[in-house]
């Protein structure tokens, strides 16, 4: 796996369309909506989705740490090209996991003390220091079940989880936490909820581009008034 793998890259965003853009209402985490009314309230809206912070809603800074180089290696960005981290992924797996997702607490606990067991005995190191070449040899034998020291969950249920929640943050709506500034939507053409079409958008193929592209939390603010 190169280290901007463009075949993974090219999978992820097909599957966009299936996974991602369509994490729709059910996914919404408690925590969104609580963070979101608290800064309605303080006027603080803009730490609601931040990276910043070295503890989120679930993770603490180490395993933070972890998933965001995770993610990062299964979606890199490049030039003009958003990645996991540009989208915000990070930060849309820990308040899930704090929220609508919550059940997976445990599940994500155990595979990065696994993850780490198998990179100390591989690298020496834990994967969130290790580089990106070896990030990527490590991803790999996850994907291909040959990481022994994975008993619960498996190497490879940990490997297809990830991989589906940083689709997920990559290309849900933006209210979830993830998919910052529409960087998964802009990436793959997609438009979002615009006002109106004209009859030219809707017999074009090439992507949209066209401004602006919104989500469901600028229909919402809209609908307020």
């Amino acid at each position: 796996m190169g280290k901007h793998d463009p075949a993974r890259r090219a999978f992820l965003k097909r599957a966009a369309v299936g996974a991602g853009a369509v994490a729709g209402a059910g996914l919404v985490p408690e925590a969104v909506a609580q963070e979101q009314g608290r800064n309605e309230a303080t006027g603080a809206a803009a730490h609601v989705h931040s990276n910043a912070s070295p503890h989120g809603a679930f993770f603490n800074q180490q395993d933070a740490a972890t998933i965001a180089a995770f993610t990062e290696r299964l979606m890199p960005g490049a030039p003009g090209k958003p990645g996991a981290t540009d989208a915000g992924v990070l930060n849309y797996i820990d308040l899930a996991l704090a929220g609508a997702y919550s059940d997976q607490q445990d599940f994500y606990r155990r595979g990065i003390t696994q993850l780490d067991a198998h990179c100390a005995k591989a690298y020496g190191k834990p994967f969130r220091t290790l580089a990106a070449a070896q990030q990527d040899e490590c991803i790999t034998a996850l994907e291909q079940g040959k990481a022994s020291e994975f008993v619960w969950p498996t190497a490879q249920a940990f490997f297809n989880t990830v991989r589906t929640h940083t689709m997920e943050g990559m290309f849900a709506d933006p209210i979830y936490g993830g998919n910052k500034d529409f960087a998964g939507w802009r990436l793959v053409g997609f438009p979002g909820a615009q006002p109106a079409f004209t009859t030219e958008d809707m017999h074009s193929s090439a992507a949209f581009t066209r401004e602006p592209i919104m989500g469901l939390q600028t229909r919402a603010k809209s609908a307020r008034g």
